[in-house]
């Protein structure tokens, strides 16, 4: 399903103005703390009244100031997951997911109970109350109210934000789920690069309250220049694979792509499964020569494509691999010393301990 949005609204001296149409799947909202993305998902659930506005969910338009539309938020059928969980303390998990099905009409509902119970992994939390949850446990149960009111959107501001790296680590599975088998649209709020990357369908990455970029993950994965400063070292590309093999004597799969194979530790589903993975620039290494006898297990082959900027003593190697980009982050020194250009064969080194996204199917 569809999503088209078009906003400007002031908030004192601060201009938001965004505008841009998904096909749905995960829509990452990326950037850096205060450039306006939790006020953009505001005006999206109708909990800022914008100066303008022309939001729309496939056929049905939730806000068009120009034409005098404007539903209330209680009619929006909108689905939102907050940083904090915020469950009914008193109730059990059972009665806080049954809130979400009470504010549906029974004609309008179309999640079903047990299907939210397995994709989120949470039958066995049922009788428990939020005090007896760990924090992922909290939010997947928040994820779960929200999903049962069938809503026709849903919106998730920072919900990895209050959970150390363990607990997002726990969740991070069951939100790709949720992209793969939930179709309705995703509003996913984030300032992090590697869960944008991770999850994301395409990206509008917001720079000061307007949109410096948006477009299909990948693509703007490999923008290393809309980054924030103290998400530098994550920048990287992501590289959309699936299982062609397992390693069981060193618990290691292989994944395949027109860039060509990759290892990464564990095993990952069954083969043909799809997995996304991302490759942050500064953990490849480049050469001119096919490296033989050593320890990184991922070489891809290459041409370089582009050399740009990424400070006073690096550079920036985006190298064509079978019609996939891979990013290096090296020095200045070494580009000249290999005398690297557009155009130049290379190969790309990845450990296979550096490579991150995929993961094992969640039980």
């Amino acid at each position: 399903m569809s999503l088209s949005i078009d906003v400007r609204h002031r908030l004192g001296s601060f201009e938001l103005e965004a505008a841009f149409a998904s096909a749905g799947g995960i829509t990452a909202v990326f950037g850096a703390s205060g450039c306006g993305k939790t006020s953009l998902v505001n005006i999206i659930a109708g909990l800022i009244r914008p100066d303008f506005a022309r939001i729309s969910v496939g056929d049905t338009v939730l806000v068009d100031t120009a034409r005098g539309i404007d539903v209330p938020p209680h009619q929006r059928r909108i689905g939102y997951v907050f940083q904090e969980a915020r469950l009914f303390p008193h109730m059990t998990v059972e009665s806080n997911l049954a809130y979400g099905e009470w504010f549906t009409p029974k004609a309008q509902r179309y999640a079903a109970r047990t299907q939210i119970l397995d994709l989120l992994g949470i039958a066995h939390l049922l009788k428990r109350r939020p005090r007896d949850l760990s924090g992922g446990e909290k939010q997947r149960v928040a994820i779960g109210r929200a999903l049962l009111a069938s809503p026709r959107l849903l919106l998730m501001d920072e919900p990895l934000a209050s959970l150390d790296a363990a607990r997002k680590a726990e969740i991070m599975p069951y939100l790709e789920r949720l992209r793969d088998e939930v179709k309705i649209p995703i509003v996913y709020v984030s300032h992090s690069v590697a869960e944008v990357m991770r999850l994301a369908t395409d990206v509008a990455v917001l720079s000061q309250g307007k949109l410096a970029a948006f477009g299909p993950a990948a693509e703007i994965a490999q923008r290393l220049d809309l980054v924030p400063d103290d998400e530098r070292e994550e920048g990287g590309v992501i590289i959309d694979m699936q299982v062609a093999a397992h390693d069981a004597g060193f618990d290691l799969t292989r994944l395949a792509s027109g860039a060509g194979d990759i290892y990464v530790p564990g095993r990952l589903g069954p083969e043909g499964t799809p997995a996304r993975v991302r490759i942050r620039a500064r953990d490849v290494m480049l050469a001119l020569e096919e490296p033989r006898n050593i320890s990184a297990l991922n070489i891809l082959r290459g041409t370089v494509a582009e050399i740009s900027s990424a400070g006073p003593s690096s550079v920036n190697v985006r190298l064509d691999c079978g019609g996939a980009a891979v990013v290096a982050r090296i020095t200045r020194h070494s580009a000249s010393a290999m005398g690297l250009a557009p155009g130049t064969p290379a190969f790309a080194v990845v450990k296979a301990v550096s490579v991150s996204g995929p993961t094992a199917e969640p039980h």
